[in-house]
């Protein structure tokens, strides 16, 4: 029921206490505010923060980040200004915070005696200034707003590091999964396809309710007529085939996938004009592959390349899904197997290539693997490694956010950027580096840079996939493919979500492999 036959917003908001007051100035006493669980204005004999000076301040930390705004509570009898930041570290709320996509500074007026609650947005931090009046603070929260959502999906093993590089990732997408899924929290809230599938393929390994899928696939698509290409790339229209095949496998929703057959084949006939006679992709719009590969047209067209194939194998699949000739689909991808074009030394392109079998570049994925990573691409590059290898990235590369103070992961990182660096969670420290600040190049530059990107995620599929050692055969996951492997662990354990319950694994070196699947899957072909 509805009381005014709106939409309703299916998240829930959890009032979250300062966990930390960073640093102050002209406050007596802030600590009070920290695990103070007040949420309502009240006047009577409760204790409160007396701030009269102009040019008083509060650095607050609430734990890690979060998506909302702030819930203000003011006892005093005039009302004050006061100027209010939001920062993913503490860097940001000491600066002057980007504006881009969603306000990050800005000044309020507080009432008399009440609350004021103000933000959109993703955060960690809060910096509140007193600029006029004199603040009598009881508290201030955040105000969390999120899908209360279980996580069906489970990783644990015997590396605690890796354990936190998983639950950081599953974090991370959770934060982003919003009235849409979004790209990131802070910047941009948009819903962009090819950032889309490193969410997707999370999402698939955490949770049952996956409504959010088919939401953002099919906004994008009704934003898009075709012959135009999603948001001007052509990739990602080709991310568009490859979200709707991955979702498609794991939920095996035919009549969803019928809703978008006539779409799919009328960009498929689009598609099929960007072929060349020689094999190679002739993709037009935007060529777009991931930022660090913007200034390499080389490493751009090889991505492209093994992009363009993996998604016309899985177009493929699709059609024959949906009952429809698949021969012409079958040429296209007969073709683009003829033209393997040189990726150099770079790592997305070598990834996907190896990914659609379009070429062996073990060599290049295997050098130096901790160089050359993006957080978009990651997911890709660790599919493509030795697990072992993999391992050694998501310990080293992934790792080091979390050893800088990092509770989501970035919307791109370089391990040489922590050298010399302040920690995220820390004031900047005269000498040292500025770690969100100082670095970060094209959309993504100093503090514009976003902190919970939900394409940085994929390490909790990687694991799911590669440790635990499930992926999906056939769709529905009525049969799934099992090959565990613990690498250097002692243990590894974990739940998997299907449509028709969880498949459970558990891994401990020197014993054999234990797996339960609900009725209706399929592992290996013994039916469990």
């Amino acid at each position: 029921m509805t009381m005014y036959d709106g939409v309703v917003d299916p998240r829930v908001r959890e009032y979250v206490s300062v966990q930390r007051v960073v640093c102050s100035q002209g406050v007596d006493r802030p600590e009070q505010l920290v695990g103070n669980p007040a949420t309502q204005c009240n006047i009577w004999n409760t204790p409160a923060l007396e701030i009269p000076t102009a040019g008083s301040y509060l650095v607050l930390d609430f734990g890690r980040e979060l998506h909302g705004g702030v819930k203000i509570i003011s006892q005093g009898k005039e009302i004050v200004r006061i100027r209010l930041r939001f920062g993913e570290s503490v860097s940001e709320v000491m600066a002057e915070p980007n504006q881009d996509h969603s306000i990050h500074d800005t000044e309020l007026i507080l009432p008399k005696m009440g609350a004021q609650e103000y933000g959109n947005t993703g955060f960690r931090f809060v910096r509140v200034d007193v600029l006029e009046g004199n603040l009598r603070l009881q508290n201030i929260q955040a105000v969390a707003l999120y899908h209360d959502l279980e996580y069906v999906g489970q990783f644990e093993c015997s590396d605690e590091r890796l354990n936190r590089v998983w639950q950081t990732a599953a974090y991370t997408v959770h934060l982003n999964m919003q009235d849409y899924i979004y790209d990131g929290i802070k910047r941009d809230r948009l819903v962009w396809m090819g950032d889309l599938n490193p969410e997707v393929r999370t999402m698939l390994t955490l949770f049952t309710d996956l409504s959010l899928i088919p939401k953002s696939l099919d906004y994008v698509r009704d934003q898009t007529p075709l012959p135009q290409f999603m948001h001007g790339f052509s990739s990602y229209s080709l991310w568009w085939i490859q979200n709707q095949y991955d979702y498609f496998m794991h939920s095996g929703d035919l009549a969803y996938l019928t809703k978008q057959r006539d779409y799919l084949l009328g960009l498929l006939q689009v598609f099929a004009g960007c072929v060349g006679e020689d094999g190679s992709e002739k993709l037009t719009g935007a060529r777009f592959l991931d930022w660090p590969t913007r200034d390499n047209p080389a490493g751009t067209h090889a991505g492209l390349q093994g992009l363009m194939l993996m998604t016309m194998i899985s177009a493929e699949k699709l059609l024959v899904a949906l009952g429809e000739d698949g021969t012409a689909q079958r040429e296209i991808i007969a073709k683009l197997r003829r033209h393997v074009p040189d990726c150099g030394q770079c790592k997305p392109a070598a990834a996907l290539q190896m990914l659609s079998g379009l070429a062996d570049r073990s060599a290049v994925m295997e050098a130096n693997p901790c160089a050359g990573n993006s957080t978009f691409m990651g997911l890709y590059t660790l599919l493509a490694q030795k697990n072992v290898t993999a391992l050694q990235v998501l310990r080293t590369y992934w790792g080091a956010m979390l050893d800088y103070g990092a509770t989501t992961f970035w919307e791109d990182f370089d391990l040489s950027w922590v050298e010399n660096a302040s920690r995220i969670d820390e004031l900047p420290q005269p000498g040292k580096a500025d770690l969100h600040a100082d670095f970060g190049n094209y959309c993504y530059k100093g503090l514009r840079h976003s902190l919970c990107h939900g394409w940085a995620s994929g390490p909790a599929a990687w694991l799911m996939h590669r440790v635990l050692g499930l992926s999906v055969l056939e769709p529905g996951c009525r049969r799934m493919a099992f090959a565990p492997d613990l690498v250097d662990l002692d243990y590894a354990k974990g739940r998997y979500p299907t449509p028709l319950g969880p498949i459970e694994v558990s891994l401990e070196r020197g014993r054999p492999s234990i797996i339960h699947a609900p009725k209706g899957v399929v592992i290996d072909g013994v039916d469990a």
